[in-house]
């Protein structure tokens, strides 16, 4: 690991001062760290912003929440409101990672963490992504790439597991520095094609410092599709929230993680559920409808199955309807 300096930032305006583009921010560390041992990321400067008063905890106030971005995902996971009034969000946090993994990395580490592609990741390769000329993916072992947005000029997926019940449940996302502002979390999340580098709209001297849910959405769910139990990425992953009116669909909200550069959502999905009462065949149509588009790699055929699964078992559990067990790589 290339030697760097640490500061520690007690308010968000001392953050701006000492972020820059040779100084990262440090919370949990859990992604970080692992990319500065593989010299993938090699700052001069580690600023750690867990001192920052009020960005960490859960409050509830006026039918909404907020959650500041330095709470743990294990608290997230466990906190009893969370789970009764936003459960897509609860379920998601608890399939992060391991325990260990959990009861330190962070919220804002999440949804701000970098791609897990193993040619970003190890040093060895030309990645596009962390300077070099090329995608390796594009051609090379594409199995856990995406199969959605992937005619840019690299494959990844969206390594955040929050991300997608974030954006079916409609948080917006507060973001400090010198001057603060609020963006809805679907519209902070950056595409390769417009700009290969990055993966969200932090600019300089921002960071994420809160999480805003709004009125309780009960009936949401997240599901996510792995080759193992523990400790492993998705292949796909899908969360549903969903507005009923009786039994019929007054509105949803859908949206797919691991299967594109940035949190996919679903409007296709969500259109076909409106108005219908959801039963199995309903929510395959929205799953049908959901993976229309997408147009998998040379070695990813599979995720087309995995996402589809992930839709329609999202929707089910969303709407109190249980599920038997899914196969890793169980066929629609």
């Amino acid at each position: 690991m290339k030697a760097f300096a640490y500061r520690s930032a007690t308010s968000e305006e001392g953050a701006a001062k000492l972020l820059g583009e040779k100084a990262l921010p440090l919370a949990g560390g859990t992604n970080l760290l692992n990319l500065m041992k593989n010299y993938v990321l090699q700052p001069e400067v580690l600023v750690d912003i867990k001192k920052i008063p009020g960005m960490a905890g859960i409050e509830f106030a006026s039918g909404s929440a907020k959650i500041g971005a330095n709470t743990l995902i294990a608290d997230i996971a466990a906190h009893e409101r969370i789970q009764k009034e936003y459960p897509a969000l609860a379920q998601a946090a608890g399939g992060i990672a391991t325990p260990q993994i959990r009861n330190m990395a962070t919220l804002g580490g999440n949804l701000c963490q970098r791609p897990y592609c193993w040619y970003f990741t190890q040093e060895a390769f030309d990645c596009l992504k962390r300077g070099g000329t090329t995608c390796p993916a594009k051609k090379g072992e594409n199995e856990y790439h995406a199969i959605f947005e992937n005619d840019g000029p690299c494959v990844i997926v969206h390594p955040s597991t929050s991300a997608p019940a974030l954006i079916a449940l409609g948080a917006r996302l507060r973001i400090g520095g010198k001057s603060a502002r609020e963006v809805p979390i679907e519209e902070f999340f950056i595409l390769p094609k417009d700009d290969p580098r990055r993966e969200n709209s932090l600019g300089p001297g921002e960071i994420v410092t809160h999480v805003i849910l709004g009125p309780p959405r009960p009936r949401s769910a997240a599901y996510a599709v792995r080759e193992k139990d523990a400790n492993d990425w998705p292949l796909s992953l899908a969360a549903a929230a969903l507005e009923l009116d009786g039994d019929i669909v007054k509105s949803a909200r859908i949206c797919l993680g691991a299967v594109a550069p940035i949190p996919l959502r679903s409007k296709a999905a969500e259109e076909s559920l409106a108005g219908k009462k959801v039963t199995e065949a309903t929510a395959a149509a929205a799953a049908d409808a959901a993976v229309a588009g997408a147009k998998p790699l040379a070695k990813n055929g599979y995720k087309v199955r995995t996402a589809h699964a992930c839709v329609k078992r999202a929707i089910l559990l969303a709407a109190g309807i249980p599920v038997p067990n899914l196969s890793p790589l169980e066929a629609k």
